[in-house]
């Protein structure tokens, strides 16, 4: 029998990716609610209770909701793509290349938490650095992103495509959480093993998909004797094996005019790079992703496949 998967949210940004990339997969049946019954909770909850792994796309309070319908259902697995479980005891993270047992705590997990978009980035290039002693456990680490609009959801994407609308946004680029109490951060902190919170300064560029995170570093304050090219070499080493996160030569960063925030649209792999001159005092670690794709609904399938494979 095919597992049965429900999308919970599947007419939100993030649920409908989810639906593209699993509309030709034999071997799952996808549970559906018709978009004029998604306030039907009696419908909604039938249909979580039904699956074998239920995915949910919806804000946090509606997440955090939707888990208390299935108390008492220990046969229903559950994927979060929202805020509220990332750093909640008893989830999974959903970054199985986050460390070498990553991928089996996914496998083995009844309730996973799908990271974000931002914090994909962050903690790809801070995690590594962290566990190889590189990068002090209270250094203060900034991390600098701008995103395609599209990771605001419906509301930011009719903002910005919508000229008629009374909040449309016409500024090509422009910063936000501007008061540095962004809801990313406290996963960056805990995933990226971090003791001092990170300063953590979003933004948003007039783009659909596409991602680049940014976390400077002087490498004086580092570990004694770290260079950009241990630095590599240490990323390089802790993502060999896997196929989704691509550290870039350090020859083809040299040569590299610019980062294209798009390059990787439509696409769920990350590149990571490391910027900086031979023999220089400082570097910029950049990720560059899909902020849809491995930041939000490429992970996802990805982790419903690393369950389905228990």
């Amino acid at each position: 029998m095919k597992p049965k998967i429900f999308i919970d949210g599947e007419h939100g940004t993030t649920g409908l990716q989810i639906r593209v990339r699993m509309a030709d997969r034999p071997d799952v049946e996808l549970l559906s609610i018709p978009e004029a019954e998604r306030r039907n909770a009696a419908m909604r909850e039938d249909l979580l209770n039904s699956a074998d792994i239920a995915i949910l796309c919806l804000p946090d309070d509606a997440s955090k909701q939707a888990v208390s319908m299935l108390e008492g259902n220990n046969s229903v697995r559950i994927i979060d793509t929202s805020t509220a479980h990332r750093i909640a005891p008893g989830w999974a993270y959903g970054f199985a290349e986050m460390d070498n047992a990553q991928p089996e705590k996914i496998r083995a997990a009844r309730l996973v938490a799908n990271p974000g978009c931002y914090p994909t980035g962050a903690i790809g290039l801070i995690r590594p650095l962290r566990q190889a002693g590189i990068l002090p456990e209270n250094h203060p680490i900034t991390v600098n992103a701008v995103s395609g609009y599209t990771g605001g959801g419906k509301q930011m994407i009719a903002q910005m495509e919508d000229a008629n609308n009374p909040e449309h946004i016409a500024s090509p680029h422009f910063l936000y959480g501007l008061p540095l109490k962004h809801k990313h951060v406290g996963e960056m902190q805990a995933h990226g093993l971090l003791a001092r919170t990170p300063i953590f300064s979003p933004s948003v560029g007039r783009f659909p998909q596409g991602m680049i995170v940014q976390v400077p570093l002087h490498l004086e304050d580092l570990a004694d004797g770290a260079t950009l090219e241990s630095i590599h070499a240490a990323l390089t080493a802790h993502y060999a094996g896997q196929s989704i996160v691509e550290v870039v030569p350090l020859s083809t960063s040299a040569a590299m005019p610019r980062v294209d925030a798009v390059e990787l649209a439509g696409q769920d792999t990350i590149k990571l790079f490391v910027f900086g001159s031979a023999g220089g005092d400082q570097v910029n670690l950049v990720a560059l992703l899909d902020n849809l794709g491995k930041g939000a609904s490429g992970a996802a399938v990805q982790n419903m496949d690393l369950m389905l494979s228990a």
